[in-house]
């Protein structure tokens, strides 16, 4: 069991390092919805949907390029010398070049150009530190990774609280101070990127020496190697980029409404509990999965671990889907947001869905087969973009809903299919298609037949986790007697 000990350390260190800053965001989350109404923070939520986009583009799949090549390349520090000097050129000229272009650009997005500008330097300034910070998880150096990770986010909560809640009244109470000049009135979107801008230029700051301590020299043959390597990475990473966050671009492209667009974009955030334990999970299984791939238990190993992220996950979801309408009240506390609360079981699912297909693309990462996981997105894109146009003109973002639930689904299935195929693992299929399917069931009967009766919704959750332990119960007493 110590494999999975040291696992489960690493994954909860990193889980810090993702949970405390979400959390924190979602206070963001509650600032915005206090200070914006519907509309402007729909607006905000088209921009932020742009950014991730666009963060995909600017890595074009070096990350994940780095891990593999660094694990199995002699001489790292080329690996580390060769995809910091690329990501860095290739920042620069992504710089020079939307910002020559900027105006024409906010035109065809229909967005400010001065966000637009404000867009481009944090996009740049996030792409700069994609390196540093692989390097750091290489080098497994957890908790400086949390540390610079979280005060990243720590920085930009002061700075909004600053600017939308402390600087008005600063301003309003002393008009003639030096606060009261740098104020802008009804620039709360403004002050939000120019929050983000000096967060990000803080955190490539303390990030900026390991540009000075690396080699400068671009091994040209490796560079390459690395391209073909993350070239379908980058294209999975587009895919997702549309599956999670091209809705809302939709959704505006579509004629919705920005106030529809930001009570959607609002309690889409309330199903991203999920994306938590998904993301934390990632962040300390995707070095896992390269160095023990070649244990000759690595496939059983796969296997347990899968299983007890579908426990885990079947727990969380149920969880946050039952006390959902206790959330809102905590998160969102502007009923004027409520209104898209029925999409939140299948944003949470649709998450969860996801984190299942994050195990299952073991099988293509490790074989180098990561074209297939390129194709497998490109579906999950194409059935989010036809089911978008689709629905959204009949359903609105309740729509979206159901179609990003639809292509994480399909997804996921299709990758169980290939893996058996390609890198075949001993799932234990009977016990996690019982947890998945029963979880699910309980959420759905909940939510649409007995919200907010929490006699039933406990009950429920309850009878779930007594499943698990009866199911469970001699692995759960072998890891207590080894403590």
């Amino acid at each position: 069991m110590g494999l999975y000990k040291s696992l489960f350390k690493q994954t909860a260190i990193y889980g810090l390092a993702t949970v405390l800053p979400r959390m924190l965001s979602f206070l963001l989350v509650r600032l915005y919805t206090d200070v914006l109404d519907t509309a402007a923070y729909g607006e905000v939520s088209v921009i932020f949907s742009w950014i991730v986009f666009f963060n995909v583009l600017l890595a074009y799949g070096m990350e994940t390029s780095f891990f593999r090549f660094y694990s199995n390349q002699d001489d790292k520090k080329a690996v580390i010398g060769t995809s910091m000097i690329s990501v860095f050129w290739s920042s620069i000229v992504f710089l020079v070049v939307f910002m020559l272009f900027r105006n024409t650009i906010a035109k065809l997005a229909g967005i400010d150009v001065e966000f637009i500008t404000y867009t481009i330097w944090i996009l740049v300034l996030d792409a700069l530190v994609i390196i540093p910070f692989s390097k750091l998880r290489a080098y497994q150096r957890p908790v400086i990774y949390a540390i610079i990770k979280i005060g990243n986010v720590l920085v930009n909560l002061g700075l909004n609280l600053f600017f939308l809640l402390v600087l008005p009244k600063m301003a309003a109470a002393n008009p003639d101070s030096f606060l009261a000049s740098i104020y802008i009135e009804n620039f709360q979107i403004g002050y939000i990127f120019i929050a983000n801008i000096i967060a990000s230029l803080l955190t490539l700051v303390v990030l900026l020496p390991n540009y000075f301590h690396i080699q400068w020299h671009f091994d040209t043959q490796l560079w390459k190697k690395m391209l073909r390597y993350g070239f379908p990475i980058l294209i999975a990473g587009l895919a997702f980029a549309i599956n999670e966050h091209f809705d809302k671009i939709l959704l505006k492209f579509l004629n919705v409404s920005k106030s529809e667009i930001g009570a959607y974009a609002a309690c889409y955030k309330i199903g991203l509990f999920m994306v938590l334990f998904r993301t934390a999970y990632t962040l300390g299984i995707e070095p896992f999965f390269f160095s023990y791939a070649k244990n000759e238990n690595a496939p059983k190993a796969y296997a347990d671990v899968a299983k007890y992220f579908v426990i885990f996950g079947s727990i969380i979801s149920l969880s946050v889907i039952v006390f959902a309408d206790i959330i809102k009240v905590l998160l969102i506390p502007n009923s004027d947001y409520w209104e898209a609360m029925k999409v939140v079981p299948l944003i949470v699912l649709a998450n969860f869905f996801l984190g299942i297909y994050t195990n299952l693309s073991v099988w293509y990462k490790l074989t180098d087969r990561t074209k297939m996981g390129a194709y497998i997105s490109i579906v999950g894109a194409i059935l989010t973009l036809v089911l978008n146009f689709l629905l959204i003109k009949h359903l609105s973002y309740l729509g979206s809903a159901i179609a990003t639930i639809v292509a994480y689904g399909s997804m996921m299935f299709i990758s169980y299919v290939l893996g058996n195929k390609y890198y075949p693992i001993p799932y234990d299929m009977k016990k996690i298609s019982g947890y998945l399917g029963l979880s699910i069931l309980f959420s759905f009967v909940y939510f649409y037949g007995f919200r907010e009766n929490y006699f039933v919704g406990i009950g429920l959750l309850l009878v779930f986790i007594y499943f698990v332990y009866r199911n469970e119960k001699s692995v759960l007493l072998s890891i207590i007697k080894k403590k």
